[in-house]
């Protein structure tokens, strides 16, 4: 189904004040034709007066249910009796077929967080849309304009395995807008559930190619060889994964996905105390390689000084006990006592 713009119908103020006119005659018949037949000279010319005002007068309010009024970033399709007549898309009064429809299965449908057209501020009523992770309302008496402006479908947090198969709770914003108003309408039942529910699908397929942190032995690319891809390291990379996932599934229904984020990421809570402990014990291993790396450079630098300088000569017993010493001056956690020796070296 491809898209038609109906660019030639942008002609509903001079049909309204057409409208007007007519009604007007129409009116101004029935009271010409009226006071002439009152007065006893019937003629076929005053009853056609008569009754063409009347008809008029009863049916010239049909007219005026083919104008439509449209602004920034609005469109409306238009089908007459089943058959697809175009789409209005730019702002402006219009002046169409009244017996054509404007149709819009997700009219009723507002995905959280989006700029959807707002209808009237009628009732809201709470429900789940197709998708378990898109809150949605129900504004009863809403209107049948599609919005063509960027909107934000922001899915809740969904409980994922990695590569490593640790159970993870991500969630994504993902920015969106309607590009093809004819496949939105006709090639998908409801293309705003249709979104949330390929957002929740894609969001599964990349999320499992991932470790949450840098893991050994891991491909992420998928060429075959182990790189440093994580969730939590390479989150740009994801969302831009997750992203064109997305597009490659929703380009059948004439949207186009500007920008997916990650905007939560953690362990479950389930693992979340363990993998915290994990990572604490990483990070005190860590240190404490600094530390070491840092004493041993230290006692190497003093030995060579001693030794350059000629300050002191130590056979090797005393060496070692000297870099005995040092080190554990330097790797301790608390401050060193020192003890003064007064006697001689030996």
């Amino acid at each position: 189904m491809d898209e038609k713009v109906l660019n030639k119908s942008k002609n509903g103020l001079p049909m309204l004040l057409l409208f007007l006119l007519l009604y007007a005659a129409a009116i101004a018949a029935l009271i010409v034709g009226n006071i002439i037949g009152d007065s006893g000279t019937r003629t076929p010319l005053t009853i056609a007066l008569f009754v063409g005002g009347l008809v008029y007068a009863l049916l010239g309010w049909i007219p005026f249910c083919g104008l439509k009024v449209l602004r920034p970033q609005e469109a409306l399709v238009l089908t007459l009796f089943g058959k697809y007549m175009g789409t209005l898309k730019a702002d402006g009064f219009y002046w169409v077929n009244p017996f054509c429809s404007a149709i819009n299965p997700a009219a009723e449908t507002k995905l959280k967080q989006s700029g959807d057209v707002d209808g009237t501020a009628g009732s809201i009523l709470h429900l789940s849309a197709g998708a378990r992770a898109a809150s949605t309302q129900v504004n009863v008496g809403g209107s049948k304009k599609i919005s063509l402006k960027i909107m934000t479908l922001n899915n809740s947090r969904q409980k994922i395995n990695d590569c490593l198969g640790n159970p993870i709770e991500i969630g994504i914003a993902v920015i969106w807008r309607v590009t093809d108003t004819a496949k939105a309408v006709f090639n998908v039942d409801n293309y705003k559930e249709y979104l949330s529910l390929q957002c929740d699908s894609a969001l599964r397929n990349i999320v499992r190619l991932y470790p949450y942190d840098v893991s050994e032995n891991v491909d992420t690319t998928g060429d075959g060889q182990a790189d440093e891809g994580s969730l939590r390291g390479s989150s740009e990379i994801v969302a831009e994964r997750i992203r064109k996932e997305i597009q490659n599934k929703v380009e059948k229904a004439g949207l186009e996905v500007i920008e997916a984020r990650i905007t939560y990421l953690a362990y479950a809570p389930e693992i979340a105390a363990a993998m915290l402990q994990r990572q604490q014990a990483a990070a005190v291993i860590d240190a404490r390689k600094m530390i070491v790396d840092g004493a041993v450079g230290m006692v190497e630098m003093a030995l060579a000084r001693l030794s350059e300088q000629q300050i002191v000569e130590l056979d090797e017993e005393r060496k070692a006990a000297m870099v005995s010493n040092l080190l554990v001056v330097l790797c301790s956690n608390r401050d060193a006592q020192p003890v003064v020796n007064s006697g001689s070296l030996y």
